[in-house]
């Protein structure tokens, strides 16, 4: 057995043996265990007692008795009349049960006594499981109730390795919308590249056409076509960003989440996660750990490139930023969860478990990247000197604001994953297992390269504006992306889903802020890489004309 809760709640799970059932009369069972995945996703897996035998048939037979005195049915009635389920395993293929019914009018509740177990197999392994509840008692206090159960077993075609194939939903996965909503996100794709080209280069060759025009002029020619737009920032453009130590340390957690989802989601399509309990959630955890070093490398080369000396402060900020943010609002989940006495509660050496994953594995191997990343490519190699004076910044119209275009940044990423937002939120907030990975990593894809294109267009619009804040700016409406996430999860809780009390609440919005962040800082990595590439192919001229003014003065 594993957990009971109310139906409309699904992460406000309780231990099976906190309302009071009664289990049978055997007493172990040899393949017990759980991995850290399944610690931390709540799974307290407890023998029912049960006694089942592969291929021995039971006829309906009485396990144990219950004495229902006030307390205990006070205890049913509550959870009948918050419509619990339960969950229970057999060969690790999970059964949903309910506990109860009440009758239209609501006064009489009613409990099921006998479990009625169907069980299928191939060979010798089982293949399918189907539990059907009946034998419904009124609850009366002071009598005894008895608890019964049978197994029938039967012939199935089923191979074993596609035994979960059963619980899975094409009709909602694979739905016409989603198709669309791929589709839609495509065109945008090519949209969005096809006015990010026409703006490189049309408007660009424009730019080159006329400084190749002024190596033919005099200088008094030249001193007349006064340069105008991105070009007047070409030397300050380059200036490391205000506060460049948290500004490095986002890039570098960026791009290590960045490499956890694309890593997972392909491990995900070639192994069918979902077949194992707590398995994605271990798996990312491992991952994680793992590519710690891309963290301490594109944060620890940015810093240096940046002129940074305090580069083992930014190591420990850039290691713990995520699990930080990860554990503290878990653990401050957790002190609810204890409140509640639930299961989604942490046991406290799950908590040290993690905390020494984060000490002894993921700082080593975060400080290896960043010596790594400071050595091969933390040495400054901008085509253009950077002023000693930074340059005024002129007076702009308001929609060319930094906190304009920040706003504005997010709203195409999020209209290309929002539709996919509804099939991950349903997956994980109600009872759908996610299992169409391959749409996951298209998004992913599109997602990427549509925020790209938009940083782009945004960073131009920026230095034409004069304005050569741009670090922060690109960065900040990439990952405004995960504001308007979070925005969508308030209407998802309200619309979409009947949660209720403060447990899960706070379950709800806590882990939405995590995930929602994490989505945006990985946004805001993910065009932070290509950017400076493009940015030095679009001001690639200011070396001629640094050069002409080199010229002059000499």
């Amino acid at each position: 057995m594993n957990t009971v809760g109310p139906y409309h709640n699904r992460q406000e799970t309780y231990k099976y043996f906190s309302l009071p059932f009664c289990a049978g009369s055997k007493k172990t069972i040899s393949h017990y265990h759980e991995t850290l995945g399944e610690a931390l996703q709540g799974v307290e897996l407890e023998f029912s007692g049960l006694d089942i035998k592969f291929k021995d048939e039971v006829m309906q037979t009485t396990y144990c008795e219950i004495d229902l005195d006030k307390a205990k049915r006070d205890a049913f009635v509550y959870a009948i009349k918050n419509h619990y389920w339960y969950q229970m395993y057999i060969d690790d293929l999970p059964i949903w049960g309910i506990v109860g019914e009440a009758d239209e009018n609501g006064e009489d509740h009613y409990l099921w006594t006998y479990k009625k177990l169907e069980i299928g197999f191939n060979g010798n392994r089982i293949v399918d499981v189907n539990l059907t509840s009946e034998g419904k008692v009124r609850l009366v206090p002071n009598t005894r109730i008895a608890m019964s159960y049978s197994v029938k077993w039967k012939k199935s075609d089923v191979k074993f390795e596609d035994r979960f194939d059963k619980y899975l939903d094409p009709s909602f996965f694979q739905h016409r919308i989603h198709w669309f909503s791929i589709f839609n996100s495509f065109m945008m794709v090519i949209f969005l590249v096809g006015l990010v080209s026409m703006i490189l280069m049309r408007t660009l060759r424009k730019d080159y056409a006329r400084y190749s025009k002024e190596e033919e002029m005099d200088d008094m020619d030249r001193d007349l076509g006064d340069e105008y737009g991105w070009k007047q920032v070409h030397g300050d453009v380059f200036r490391p960003s205000s506060h460049p130590l948290i500004f490095s340390s986002l890039i570098g957690s960026g791009c290590q989440i960045f490499s956890v989802s694309l890593i997972v989601i392909i491990v995900a399509m070639v192994e069918d996660l979902y077949t194992e309990r707590g398995s994605m959630l271990s798996t990312a955890i491992f991952v994680y750990a793992a590519t710690s070093p891309v963290n301490g490398y594109f944060g620890g080369s940015l810093y240096a490139k940046q002129g940074g000396r305090r580069w083992i402060k930014q190591m420990f900020i850039g290691a713990f930023m995520i699990p930080a943010m990860v554990c503290g609002t878990a653990f401050f989940i957790n002190f609810i969860a204890i409140y509640y006495h639930a299961s989604r509660a942490i046991p406290f050496g799950t908590m040290v478990a993690v905390c020494c994953i984060c000490f002894f594995v993921i700082l080593p191997l975060n400080l290896v990247g960043t010596i790594l990343g400071r050595n091969l490519s933390g040495q400054p190699n901008f085509p253009c000197r950077v002023n000693a004076v930074p340059r005024p910044i002129p007076e702009k119209k308001w929609f060319m604001e930094p906190a304009v275009i920040v706003c504005l940044g997010g709203i195409l990423p999020f209209g290309s994953i929002f539709i996919e937002m509804y099939f991950i939120f349903t997956s994980f907030w109600a009872y759908k297992i996610y299992y169409v990975y391959g749409f996951m990593m298209l998004v992913l894809v599109i997602l990427c390269i549509v925020t790209v294109c938009v940083t782009i267009v945004c960073t131009y619009f920026l230095l034409n504006a004069e304005d050569y804040r741009w670090q922060w700016t690109s960065f900040l409406s990439a990952a405004s992306t995960a504001v308007y996430v979070y925005m969508y999860s308030f209407y998802y809780y309200f619309f979409k889903t009947k949660m209720y009390g403060l447990f899960q609440t706070s379950f709800y919005f806590g882990y939405m802020a995590v995930f929602s962040t994490a989505l945006g800082i990985m946004c805001g990595e993910s065009k932070e890489v290509l950017l400076p590439d493009i940015s030095r192919w679009k001001l690639n001229t200011c070396s001629s004309v640094s050069s002409h003014r080199e010229n002059e003065e000499i």
